[in-house]
């Protein structure tokens, strides 16, 4: 094969620029610690990162919706824990109430402070998060859930949202529990049934809150309530189911009174029971209504408007001891319901705590994929980089001792 002068120059041109490109790739994967510089490098794991790069950001999204949630539940669950700080002095208050030697200055005070933790729970009740949005007032963040006051009475303008934050793939955790289902729906009565005086008692009987023994043999009442009614100076009780009698007994203060039909054979029992004490009079009677939900605003309401009563026959303080313990056990109702959101939102804390802990540890496992994907093996690379440029040498120095030969050299 005849070689000419020109096949040498441009066999040793394209030698050398063959081996100063395959140097500076190196130089510039060396540069940027990475071994693909263009996914025509390795398509397959060029590929394989891509996929590994978006998992990578959606769940460098899910922390940051781990912060968020964090945030919102953790400033809830402060603001909880202040509204069952408030409970128990409200409760030591009512305590304190029920003492019927106190002197009207003395009802006066614990009214007075009464009033205060009321606006405090308001206070509460409206309070706004981090981002400017009312915590319990639903989906309405915009809207103050609560409005009005201890003589106007408390309305909620918010609705039953629960504001939400996906965590991860599969799991959206509630970052927030609506002003209804913290204040609003609190239990009356035992939770079965509640118990109160007719309007217009003149004794001095006093009705417990009543006692369910077997809440699945409870029987509703059809007229609305059951009516307990005195007769005979007092000494005897008959139960009515509206304006039918279903059953009657002598009546001794401080003894259970079976809630039962006697109307007929078997004796149908509604598995509960209520106490009266004192002495009631003739015609006196009480009511005995299945128990329905009730805001704690009106029963904190309808505690200071009985402490602030100013009645002092026998009737008004057996209705003020009624009303008295009332309030009280609808303040425990509303306190267990508020401990009941709050050992929610230390649950879903909890959880989401479990939750950005996988988080982080999928983070480093995408991190360490993708390492192994694109990033370079430096002692590798600096050892072909030397072979390069020794290549590069030996690619130039042969060149320049070709270009030289010449046959009339030896002419």
């Amino acid at each position: 094969m005849r070689i000419s002068t020109n096949m040498i120059y441009s066999l040793g041109v394209r030698g050398i620029n063959e081996q100063l490109a395959a140097t500076l790739k190196l130089q510039q994967q060396i540069s940027a610690n990475r071994r693909m510089l263009s996914p025509s490098d390795d398509p397959v794991a060029a590929a394989q990162a891509l996929t590994v790069q978006q998992r990578q950001d959606i769940n460098t999204q899910f922390s940051t919706n781990i912060d968020y949630a964090t945030s919102a539940l953790a400033y809830e669950e402060v603001q909880l824990g202040a509204a069952v700080d408030i409970f128990g002095r409200l409760k030591e208050l009512a305590i304190q109430a029920g003492d019927t030697t106190l002197t009207p200055s003395q009802r006066s005070g614990i009214a007075v402070e009464l009033r205060a933790h009321f606006d405090s729970l308001l206070g509460i009740a409206n309070t706004k998060d981090e981002t400017g949005q009312h915590m319990f007032a639903g989906y309405k963040g915009d809207t103050p859930p609560f409005a009005g006051s201890v003589d106007g009475g408390v309305t909620y303008l918010g609705d039953d949202g629960q504001r939400q934050m996906q965590i991860s793939p599969s799991r959206i955790i509630e970052t927030s529990d609506p002003g209804s289902a913290v204040f609003e729906r609190i239990t009356t009565g035992n939770g079965v049934f509640s118990t109160t005086y007719a309007a217009g008692n003149t004794g001095t009987g006093v009705i417990g809150g009543g006692a369910v023994s077997d809440p699945s043999a409870w029987v509703a009442p059809s007229g609305g309530s059951y009516t307990l009614t005195f007769t005979g100076g007092g000494t005897t009780y008959e139960l009515y189911d509206g304006a039918t009698l279903l059953s009657s007994g002598t009546y001794t203060s401080g003894d259970a009174i079976p809630l039962q039909d006697a109307t007929g054979l078997p004796v149908v029992s509604f598995g509960a029971n209520v106490t009266v004490t004192g002495t009631p009079a003739d015609g006196d009677s009480f009511s005995i209504t299945p128990s329905t939900s009730q805001s704690l605003f009106t029963t904190l309401s309808n505690l200071i408007h009985a402490v602030e009563s100013t009645g002092t026959s026998d009737a008004d303080v057996a209705e003020y001891r009624t009303d008295i313990r009332v309030a009280m056990g609808e303040l425990n109702n509303a306190f267990d319901n508020v401990l009941r959101v709050r050992n929610a939102v230390g649950s879903r804390l909890t959880e989401i705590e479990t939750v950005g802990s996988i988080n982080s540890d999928l983070n480093l496992q995408y991190a360490t994929t993708l390492s192994n994907l694109q990033d370079l093996d430096m002692a590798k690379a600096l050892t072909d980089l030397t072979l390069r440029q020794t290549n590069l040498e030996a690619a130039q120095k042969s060149f320049v001792a070709v270009s030289q030969l010449s046959l009339f050299n030896y002419l």
